[in-house]
C-alpha cells in the first residue's frame, strides 16, 4: 500500500474545504483533529450542521463480513473502488482479504495508484488513448502492477491496440458479455464474443485473460433469470478455453457481482468446470462497505440468506432544524448538496436534544431543495427549531461523492478517524 501517500492525508490541515468540521480546528492536521477525540453532539467540540458521520462500528463489521462471506465461498473479492472513492477505505479492505480494487474511469485509477494499490480490474473498456499509454507507462514502471480491463468491441480492440503500440507490457482484458437485449454494455452474442477474442490474438499489445459481466443489469431481474446469465457467462469462458484463446494468460478471470446478486454469484461460481489453468473468481461488489438505510437494505443478498450474517447501515446524516413555520411542516438544513436523493429520498430516524436521543416518531422527508430537507410534521410529532435530526440515506455512491472529508464516529459519538474522498 502507499503508505506515505496515506500518511500524507493525515497531514492535511482542516480548512474551509471540509463541511461540518469544527470552526476551531482550522489550522489542525487530520491527524491532530483526530488525537482530540473529539465528540460529534458535543457543543463544546464544535461540529457544524450539516454534518454526514460512518458509524466506526458498523464499518468495520461490514468489511469483516464481506470478508468471511467470499472466503467461506472461495471468491477472490476486488469492491468497486467507486462507491467511496477513499483510499483508507482501499485500505482496509485489502487489509480485509481483497484481491484489489474495481474502478470504472481513469481517474479513479490514478487516485488508487497514488495510494499504492497493486491491483485494478477496470469495470469498462477503456479506449482513450492518453489514458492507456499512462497504463503502460504505470505497468513498465511496476513489475508488480496488475490491472485487467474490459473489451467488448473489435473496434475497441483496434483503438487500444493503436494507443498502445510499443508498450513494455501488454494490457491484460476481459471480454464484458452484456446482460441481456436492452441491458448496458458487453458483447450480446457468443459469436460477438469470439470475434472479440479473434481480434485480441491478433494484436500484441494486450493479453486476453477472461470474461465478465454484471448480473445487475439482467432486464426483469429475479433469481432465475440472473443466474441464468451467470451460467452462460461462465459456459462462454469454458467456450473460448477450449478454443485456445487464454493462451498467454497464467490464470483465467471469471468475474462479476454488484451488490444485489452476489449470492447467485457465489452459487453459479461454485460450478465453474475445471478449465485449462486455475480460475479466479473474482466478485465486485462496493456498496456493502457502508450499505444502506433504502435501496441496499431492500435489495441485499444476506435477506435471502440470513444464516449468512447481515450488512449494517453505517451512514448518518445529521442536520439541524432551522425552521418550524407550521404545525404540519419544519425545514432542516441539509439539501442535495448533502444527502444522496437519486434513489431514495433521506428517512429520518432519531431526534436529538439537550443531550437526549429519540425516535424520530411522525417526521416523514417529503423533498429536498439545495441546502433543505422539508419535513412533514405529523400532529404531536416533538420537533422544534434547533433539534438535531439523524436521517439515514440510500444509495452510498451518491452519498460518498458530496463529502470530501467524513467523520467516522463510534456510537456515543466520539470521533475517531476522518474519511478522504477523491471524487
Amino acid at each position: 500500500m502507499g503508505t506515505e501517500a496515506l500518511t500524507r492525508l493525515a497531514e492535511e490541515h482542516v480548512d474551509h474545504r471540509f463541511k461540518g468540521l469544527p470552526p476551531d480546528a482550522y489550522g489542525l492536521t487530520v491527524a491532530e483533529l483526530a488525537a482530540q477525540r473529539r465528540n460529534l453532539f458535543r457543543e463544546a467540540d464544535g461540529f457544524t450542521t450539516p454534518v454526514l458521520a460512518l458509524s466506526a462500528e458498523r464499518l468495520e463489521h461490514n468489511l469483516a463480513l464481506m470478508e468471511t462471506y467470499t472466503t467461506r465461498h472461495g471468491l477472490a473479492f476486488a469492491p468497486h473502488g467507486k462507491t467511496s472513492m477513499a483510499p483508507q477505505l482501499f485500505q482496509r479492505q485489502i487489509e480485509h482479504g481483497a484481491w484489489g480494487i474495481t474502478l470504472a474511469v481513469p481517474h479513479q485509477v490514478r487516485v488508487a495508484r497514488a495510494f499504492g494499490i497493486r491491483r485494478v480490474f477496470l469495470a469498462n473498456e477503456l479506449v482513450d488513448a492518453p489514458a492507456l499509454r499512462w497504463i503502460a507507462a504505470e505497468l513498465a514502471a511496476d513489475p508488480d502492477f496488475r490491472f485487467v480491463a474490459y473489451v467488448d468491441s473489435v473496434r475497441g480492440v483496434e483503438l487500444m491496440d493503436a494507443a498502445l503500440r510499443g508498450a513494455a507490457r501488454p494490457v491484460d482484458v476481459v471480454i464484458e458479455l452484456g446482460a441481456g437485449d436492452g441491458a448496458r454494455t458487453g458483447v450480446r452474442t457468443e459469436a460477438e464474443a469470439g470475434q472479440v477474442a479473434a481480434a485480441v490474438a491478433a494484436v500484441p499489445t494486450l493479453r486476453l485473460v477472461g470474461v465478465a459481466g454484471y448480473e445487475g443489469e439482467v432486464p426483469e431481474a429475479d433469481p432465475e433469470r440472473v443466474r441464468a446469465y451467470l451460467r452462460r457467462l461462465v459456459a462462454l469462458a469454458a467456450g473460448l478455453d477450449r478454443a485456445g484463446r487464454f493462451g498467454e494468460a497464467d490464470e483465467i478471470v471469471v468475474s462479476a457481482g454488484g451488490s444485489a446478486w452476489f449470492d447467485a454469484v457465489a452459487d453459479v461460481f461454485a460450478d465453474v468446470p475445471g478449465l485449462s489453468r486455475p480460475v479466479l473468481k473474482l466478485l465486485r461488489s462496493g456498496a456493502y462497505v457502508s450499505h444502506d438505510d433504502g435501496h441496499y437494505r431492500r435489495l441485499t443478498p444476506f435477506g435471502r440468506v440470513p444464516e449468512e450474517g447481515a450488512l449494517e447501515p453505517a451512514f448518518r446524516l445529521w442536520a439541524q432544524v432551522v425552521s418550524r413555520p407550521t404545525a404540519e411542516q419544519a425545514f432542516a438544513n441539509a439539501g442535495k448538496r448533502d444527502a444522496a436523493y437519486d434513489l431514495d429520498l433521506p428517512a429520518a430516524q432519531v431526534v436529538r436534544r439537550d443531550g437526549e436521543e429519540r425516535p424520530a416518531a411522525g417526521i416523514t422527508v417529503t423533498g429536498l431543495s439545495d441546502q433543505h430537507t422539508w419535513l412533514r410534521t405529523d400532529p404531536g410529532a416533538d420537533v422544534e427549531v434547533g433539534d438535531w435530526i439523524g436521517f439515514g440515506l440510500s444509495h452510498p455512491c451518491t452519498s460518498f461523492d458530496k463529502w470530501q472529508l467524513i467523520p467516522v464516529a463510534e456510537a456515543d459519538g466520539t470521533v475517531v478517524d476522518y474519511i478522504r474522498t477523491f471524487f
